[in-house]
């Protein structure tokens, strides 16, 4: 470990792990929620947190990469998102560990408690990997079932990727694939994906996983981020709000909108079930073009 670095230190007050590699890459993981909050690869940050993101320990935290866990968005009972994004999850600097190709990796957990099952009678256990390599992120959530009925769940990682400028850049990978608008009403609610998806208004959509990685580019073809996700991840969510919607998010800036992209790796249209002692995982791979 001589030649890597974990470290417990703050971020805005809020208790979280640094990871560092020898060529500089690093990663900053909040402990509330097990959130990614930063990664740097070839100098450049390549998420984003809004300037205005709530850092009092128990509010979700706007950017990085949020756990949405067990709940994506409003789709069942439970508060936005799941409870997982604002809970404390366990694991310190010591638990780092390196990984294949000259990577470093940690794993933090979250466990059922008496006010979890307040709210959701399951007894689980979640892990969330994070795995920094040379110019690569990979985040991986891992749950399993403790109890003695089936386990069903909604979860996504919320990634929230720093952009250039969202009227600039465009997704690829996506052509083809029949999708769910959000922002759309009627027929235009399940439309075709033609060509690159572009950027400047309000966005929302819900789209079946790509057999093949999506790539994130400026208009002009420089090359941003290569997004993978594992086939356990049924879908993709493209999200950016548009300066309207922006404009009302008390936690973003009213420019923050074209600072960031969210590409999420998901499992929503239809719920995972976990019988007793059943297990799930699936990870997101980011790498830097």
């Amino acid at each position: 470990m001589s030649d890597f670095e974990a470290r417990l230190q703050e971020w805005r007050g809020l208790p979280a792990i640094g990871l560092r590699l020898p060529g500089g890459d690093s990663a900053l993981i909040a402990l509330q929620g097990a959130q990614v909050l930063s990664w740097v690869s070839r100098g450049q940050e390549r998420l984003f947190v809004s300037p205005q993101a709530a850092h009092d320990g128990h509010t979700p935290i706007r950017g990085g990469i949020p756990v949405c866990f067990p709940q994506f968005n409003q789709r069942g009972p439970l508060v936005k998102h799941g409870f997982a994004r604002t809970l404390a999850w366990s694991g310190q600097p010591g638990d780092a560990r390196p990984a294949e190709g000259g990577g470093l990796q940690i794993t933090l957990r979250l466990e059922d408690s008496e006010a979890t099952r307040a709210v959701w009678p399951h007894a689980f256990e979640a892990l969330l990997t994070v795995e920094l390599h040379p110019g690569a992120l990979t985040v991986r959530l891992a749950v399993h079932n403790r109890g003695a009925q089936d386990l069903p769940f909604t979860a996504a990682l919320h990634s929230y990727l720093q952009v250039p400028g969202a009227e600039q850049i465009e997704l690829q990978g996506l052509d083809g694939l029949v999708y769910w608008n959000a922002v759309a009403a009627g027929a235009e609610t399940h439309p075709v994906q033609a060509g690159a998806v572009r950027f400047g208004v309000e966005t929302d959509r819900v789209y079946p996983r790509a057999a093949q990685a999506l790539r994130l580019q400026t208009l002009s073809s420089q090359p941003l981020l290569q997004i993978a996700q594992d086939e356990a991840w049924s879908e993709t969510v493209v999200w950016n709000p548009g300066p309207e919607l922006c404009a009302r998010l008390p936690d973003m800036a009213p420019d923050s909108w074209q600072h960031m992209l969210c590409v999420e790796a998901a499992a929503i249209d239809a719920p995972v079930v976990l019988a007793p002692g059943g297990r799930w995982q699936a990870a997101q791979h980011l790498r830097a073009l």
